[in-house]
């Protein structure tokens, strides 16, 4: 059965299986995704039919490349739409449903997989790369923040690469997905299908055993090191200051990525993942539909957008423009109550502001 024509969904064989069915799009997600896909894993959570959950993404360039963000950027900054508002509490609803849920969820992370894409996949009990996957969460690149639960798993991967994954938006392949943690398994492209059509007939822990293959090394471990050292800092600046001394072919790159990105998603991103270590899972998403309710009502979002995928002129004007701009009362700002309901969660799961 199909809720909508964006999201393909049936039982079958024992297995609740999702197809994000917009390639065009690169299988972005909409809010009616988002609602297709809460209320059948609600319906299978109690279905003793339903053994485990699949899902994956149509076209083979993507599993999920985000968060349909030109809707949100059609829907303009003022005072947050009512659909951007629906979008954002519901979103991180279902990334919460998925990381409680108890029945094996097993997401085939083939091509993208960046933002939303990676928040109905890094919660689930098993992420499933292949020599396709990219994996990222590049927000503060346009203006925004690693939101879906960015500040919670980004804080333990191992060591600091989860703050070097947010200030950089560095992408992650394969053997890179699983050094950092937000992979489980590595599985060939080409075989899939027949995983798919396994998992009908086995566990998914033997299926995987059967089908999993070995990525390679991991380039990460490389600098793993050098990670450690420069994204210990307790502030961005000291970050940038770090990288600066650390004075390596990797460091100036990552100075230059750095240097792209909104300062103000930079530092509001910083203070996010160093909260979030010490967070459950439920109060980094109230946390994150602060932030998210802030950025929407503010400028580097809109602009981002606008630079990156309206016009794409890769000139984005942050406002402030520069990391010794974006005062402490800024940054502090952006994690106070918004002019929105906290979003909270109950047993049905529909509390959305």
């Amino acid at each position: 059965m199909s809720e909508t024509d964006d999201i393909v969904v049936e039982t079958r064989d024992g297995v609740g299986r999702f197809l994000l069915n917009r390639p065009k799009a690169l299988n972005a997600l909409t809010l009616d995704m988002v609602r297709a896909m809460q209320a059948r894993l609600d319906a299978w959570a109690t279905d003793d039919t339903v053994r485990a959950v699949v899902v994956r993404g149509a076209g083979g360039r993507a599993f999920c490349a985000g968060g349909d963000i030109r809707r949100l950027y059609d829907r303009g900054p003022a005072k947050c739409h009512p659909e951007v508002i629906e979008f954002f509490g519901e979103e991180f609803i279902l990334n919460q449903t998925i990381f409680r849920y108890t029945k094996p969820y097993v997401a085939l992370m083939n091509g993208v997989t960046m933002g939303g894409g990676v928040g109905v996949s890094v919660h689930g009990s098993h992420r499933v790369a292949t020599e396709a996957t990219v994996f990222a969460m590049p927000e503060t690149g346009i203006g925004y923040f690693p939101d879906v639960g960015g500040s919670y798993f980004l804080p333990r991967c191992p060591g600091e690469i989860g703050m070097y994954m947010a200030l950089t938006g560095a992408r992650l392949k394969a053997a890179d997905a699983l050094y950092a943690g937000v992979a489980t398994h590595y599985v060939p492209g080409e075989r899939l299908d027949a995983l798919c059509a396994a998992l009908g007939d086995h566990s998914v822990d033997a299926v995987l055993a059967e089908f999993v293959d070995d990525p390679g090394p991991a380039p990460l471990a490389e600098q793993r090191s050098a990670i450690d050292r420069c994204f210990a800092g307790e502030s961005v600046e000291a970050i940038v200051a770090a990288l600066e001394a650390e004075g390596t072919d990797w460091a100036g790159k990552a100075l230059a990525r750095i240097g792209r990105m909104s300062p103000t998603s930079l530092k509001v991103a910083h203070r996010a993942l160093r909260t979030g270590a010490e967070l459950d899972f439920e109060a980094c998403m109230t946390m994150e539909f602060r932030l998210a309710m802030h950025f929407m009502a503010g400028h580097d979002f809109f602009e981002g957008v606008r630079a990156l995928v309206v016009d794409k002129d890769n000139a984005p004007a942050w406002s402030p423009a520069r990391l010794k701009e974006v005062s402490e009362d800024a940054v502090n700002a952006y994690f106070a109550p918004a002019n929105h309901p906290d979003l909270t969660f109950d047993s049905m799961r529909n509390n959305t502001p």
